[in-house]
């Protein structure tokens, strides 16, 4: 007899549905089957059963602009356990002054009241040619993706032409993965020079100063570097067409590249910008145009685009308020709980994706391109039972106040929701049912990769 099992559902993966139960011992799936009984059982009739979502892309507890996102990693995990998520791969926190592998340990301390399941991309801040050990005693840690950035260099993270290529090819080398962010800063700052002091103080001015161009134009680099070296490159949160055709033509080539994109770009415009509370919408990339958005749809379902994560880096209202610039703000949008409902509202329901790309985009990639797969990602036998029950019947309407992050402002205010999260399970534990949390501080477990 299994310890639980989950009855009478609609299993859903990317490779179709089936009317099937889970059978669960201990911490994992060993029976997909009929008429399965167990210690404890879930009768999860006319519901949806979906792997366990992994949020790639999340900062936790982040210093930002001379503040700190306002999830830590308790409050932060435990929302996300609410909206389905079972795992995340947030960052460190890079310096020049400490090494990566430096970075992962101290990261590691502040992580261990997590809920559910972490691990990490390293970020390479102030990293130089002959510093090719980082990477290696990083990957010894259980480390193997690394995150640069294109931009930023007034803050010392941007890594230039020459840092790419040594690192790119210290990485392949590895078979580790470098994730990039992929703004062009020559451009931007040129933009942003150009800017009178009214314009400064217009939110508008954020999308002027990073304009899709910046993007393509990065990523068409980091594609080049990523050839030449022969690395495994990963473009995070991308946002327009222009950056989506890059990606495509990188594809096209043979490059050893994927790409994400995140709900903000999917389900928000620059027209925000025109609002009363525009400065609450701060965030890099920019939003973009309608026709931006309706790209990254298409960038998904014609596999251009891989996967969907959040760039989950909250702040309340006090933390943004408007200091009379736009580039006097911290940058990040909250989403973490909010990933699945709104993917299967208004991705699925309205035809923007099919209900078997769902368990794609949110587990079986992000599981793939982290090196979790197949022990996250997928209802197999052998995988964790990270499993989410999703009710497609469900109704409900997004209200900062009532969801479990520690926001008191969401960019999604006032969406009409078809579809909720009715219980997330954790390596065979549930986390959240009956519209509470149920999540244990420090159960989460850090996951070597």
């Amino acid at each position: 007899m299994y310890d639980l099992v989950v009855k009478n559902g609609t299993l859903v993966t990317p490779q179709g549905t089936v009317e099937a139960d889970l059978g669960i011992v201990g911490e994992k799936i060993v029976a997909v089957g009929l008429n399965l009984a167990g210690k404890s059982e879930i009768d999860v009739s006319e519901k949806l059963v979906l792997p366990g979502v992994i949020d790639a892309h999340t900062h936790m507890a982040l210093p930002v602009a001379g503040t700190r996102s306002s999830d830590d990693f308790f409050t932060g995990t435990r929302a996300a356990a609410c909206g389905g998520v079972t795992s995340i791969v947030d960052f460190t926190v890079g310096s020049a002054k400490t090494t990566i592998p430096e970075d992962i340990e101290s990261r590691q301390q502040v992580a261990k009241d997590a809920v559910i399941d972490y691990t990490f991309h390293g970020e390479v801040i102030g990293w130089k040619p002959g510093q090719e050990s980082e990477f290696h005693d990083a990957v010894s840690l259980g480390v193997k993706t690394f995150k640069f950035f294109t931009a930023y260099g007034s803050s010392g993270r941007r890594s230039d032409s020459g840092v790419l290529y040594h690192a790119f090819r210290a990485i392949a080398k590895l078979g580790a993965t470098a994730l990039v962010h992929c703004e062009d800063d020559d451009l931007i700052t040129s933009l942003v020079n150009q800017l009178t002091d009214d314009e400064r103080g217009e939110m508008m001015s954020l999308a002027r100063t990073r304009p899709p161009e910046c993007e393509g134009a990065a990523i068409e680099q980091v594609a080049y570097y990523a050839a030449v070296t022969g690395a495994r490159v990963h473009i995070v949160h991308v946002s327009s067409d222009l950056g989506r055709a890059a990606v495509k033509r990188a594809k096209s080539r043979g490059v050893h590249l994927t790409a994400e994109t995140c709900p903000q770009y999917l389900f928000l415009t620059k027209d925000v910008y025109k609002r009363e509370d525009a400065h609450l919408f701060s965030a890099s990339p920019a939003l973009r145009a309608k026709s931006d958005q309706d790209a990254l749809w298409k960038g998904l379902r014609e596999g251009t685009l891989d996967l969907v994560a959040t760039d989950h880096c909250p702040f309340t209202v006090v933390q943004k308020t408007w200091k009379g610039s736009f580039l006097d703000l911290p940058y990040g949008l909250p989403g973490v709980e909010t990933l699945l409902p709104l993917l299967y509202s208004e991705g699925v329901r309205k035809g923007n994706i099919g209900l078997t790309d769902l368990p794609y985009f949110l587990s079986e990639a992000p599981a793939r391109v982290n090196s979790l797969y197949p022990r996250k990602g997928t209802l197999g036998i052998g995988s964790d039972a990270d499993i989410v029950i999703f009710d497609p019947s469900a109704r409900w309407t997004i209200h900062a106040k009532a969801l479990h992050m520690a926001i008191d402002f969401s960019p999604y205010e006032g969406m009409e929701m078809h579809g909720a999260v009715d219980t997330t399970i954790s390596r065979g534990r549930i986390v959240y049912s009956d519209g509470k949390s149920h999540g244990e501080k420090g159960r989460g477990r850090f996951i070597p990769v």
